[in-house]
């Protein structure tokens, strides 16, 4: 498992914003507020250390909706674990996501 005491603030939001059902990347971007440029990098990353997996949707679906593919993201067991570390690092965190769902 990777060390929570790695994970940055923003990661940390990235991950639970993810967990808490927003799972692809415009979605976790307008949740968090963060740009694409923090966003997705940092997903690429949690992913090699597997925190995180993804799938990308069928095509059919995308074109039926008349928009790219998209690719989805869902916590792993080892992102959970290290979620909850992070919950305790950052006390404010659990906050930030429950707040923008008002």
């Amino acid at each position: 498992m990777v060390d929570s005491a790695k994970l940055s603030h923003t990661a940390a939001l990235i991950l639970q914003t993810i967990d808490q059902g927003f799972s692809y990347g415009f979605d976790i971007m307008d949740e968090t507020g963060l740009p694409s440029g923090t966003v997705y990098p940092a997903l690429r990353r949690m992913e090699r250390e597997g925190l995180i997996s993804s799938e990308w949707e069928s095509e059919k679906k995308a074109t039926a909706e008349q928009r790219p593919p998209r690719k989805y993201y869902r916590i792993t067991r080892a992102g959970s674990e290290v979620l909850e570390l992070s919950q305790k690092r950052y006390p404010l965190l659990i906050r930030l996501v429950a707040k923008s769902r008002r």
